[in-house]
């Protein structure tokens, strides 16, 4: 099947659908459809390679976090050919709770993340996902 060409309305749509199923907490095999077989993916906890790691890093964090929202404020995609190198701008709010703590604690972030993304069959699909920086929303409990 060829891929699909990649355009900036493809590539800000699926930025979109992206942070969708996180904050779901989609079934891991909906979101490993939106990643290569070779993903590198870095979050400031840690590197995850292929479908295998980043499963990890899914099952971890959909586990510890809830009440997730992303808002996604840039994506600014520079397309060359059957690939984009995309910056992408998401504000994060979350919480988490450990026990035994009576209560839950909230989260919030801006992060600033650089993708690489292919055209796939189906539409874009994250080769390369990069936090440069999680800055920290006044009041946040830290990570």
């Amino acid at each position: 099947m060829p891929a699909e060409r990649l355009t900036e309305n493809a590539i800000r749509a699926f930025a979109e659908k992206w942070y969708v199923a996180l904050d779901q907490h989609v079934a891991p095999e909906q979101v490993l459809a939106l990643i290569t077989e070779d993903l590198e993916f870095k979050v400031p906890e840690d590197t995850f390679l292929g479908h295998q790691g980043f499963g990890r890093w899914y099952e971890a964090v959909t586990h510890r976090f809830f009440d997730e929202v992303h808002t996604v404020t840039k994506v600014e995609p520079v397309i060359e050919g059957d690939r984009a190198i995309v910056r992408v701008l998401v504000n994060w709010q979350a919480k988490i709770w450990d026990a035994p703590d009576a209560r839950s604690v909230w989260l919030g972030f801006d992060a600033d993340q650089t993708w690489t993304v292919v055209a796939g069959p189906d539409g874009p699909l994250i080769r390369q996902y990069t936090v440069n920086e999680l800055a920290p929303m006044p009041g946040s409990a830290s990570l």
